[in-house]
């Protein structure tokens, strides 16, 4: 595996591939090695299509992961050791397309209220004010917040795509607040990581997911809400409050307008605006009994 390894992790390198997806991709290959118990260069179309099944029946994976790990194994084959690669042998799983949970405006606040400390308020509120990812939280810097211009620069984002957001001036309000209470100051992250958060390296992803359930769980929500949640409720609550789907698209970093309109059917505004054809129809007050 050491030398296919080294191969591969040049290929993605090359391409510029994110460091997440490089670590999905060489993770993949390493688990359907370990699978089979044989290198993945010596194994076939056959065994793919058995680890395709084994990840949906016994490991209950989600079509989009699955869909994920098959990328990686194309990628492999097609780019590493350049071997054919057929679709119609190896299919990719249908999509399946699910509504993400929502909170009001008031649960929002509420979940927030309930943070287990001060820093954990801080990454939700700031998750919720600019909507950004996990991921892209973590890499936060001090110098992003630009209070002159109000907005928070996301850099290196999904896809290598740089952004800008709204600075909303309560959220800037609650750093500063925040900032002054600090005995140590952190030099470079806006969220560093260690026990203290002191640390030169940026908190966790797990470390913001551990905030949002500690939060959830004080505020009894605990079944609905993931930091991609607040995610969603940033861009929903938007859309409620007449934002239009551009802005919101550009917002969130999606490339394309369709992952966006998901919202459409989450919007409160948007589906009251709509009379259902029940309403316009002259129905008798009361129906007769039947004998």
């Amino acid at each position: 595996m050491t030398h296919l390894r080294k191969m591969m992790l040049e290929e993605l390198e090359r391409r510029n591939y994110a460091q997440t997806t490089i670590d999905c991709y060489i993770q993949t290959i390493e688990d359907f090695a370990r699978y089979f118990r044989r290198p993945p260069d010596q194994l076939t179309p056959e065994h793919i299509r058995k680890y395709q099944a084994y990840l949906f029946r016994e490991r209950k994976l989600a079509a989009s992961t699955v869909t994920q790990r098959l990328a990686a194994l194309r990628f492999f084959y097609t780019r590493t050791i350049k071997k054919p690669w057929s679709v119609a042998v190896t299919p990719y799983p249908k999509k399946t397309r699910h509504l993400p949970g929502i909170l009001s405006p008031e649960e929002v606040a509420h979940l927030i209220d309930s943070s287990q400390t001060q820093f954990h308020r801080m990454v939700l509120m700031t998750i919720y004010a600019t909507g950004v990812r996990r991921s892209e939280l973590t890499h936060l810097r001090i110098p992003d917040i630009d209070s002159r211009r109000m907005v928070v620069h996301i850099r290196g984002a999904k896809g290598r795509q740089d952004r800008d957001v709204m600075l909303s001036p309560t959220l800037l309000k609650a750093l500063r607040d925040y900032w002054r209470g600090l005995k140590r100051k952190p030099t470079e992250w806006l969220f560093p990581g260690g026990s203290r958060h002191t640390s030169n390296r940026p908190i966790t992803p797990r470390a913001v997911w551990y905030a949002c359930q500690r939060a959830a769980h004080r505020a009894g929500l605990q079944n609905r809400v993931h930091p991609h949640t607040l995610r969603h409720c940033f861009a929903t609550h938007l859309l409620e409050n007449g934002a239009d789907l551009r802005t919101i698209q550009l917002l969130l970093g999606h490339r394309d307008l369709k992952e966006t309109t998901i919202y459409l059917h989450l919007s409160q505004r948007h589906l009251n605006a709509t009379a259902s054809p029940l309403d316009s129809l002259k129905l008798k007050d009361k129906v007769p009994q039947s004998d």
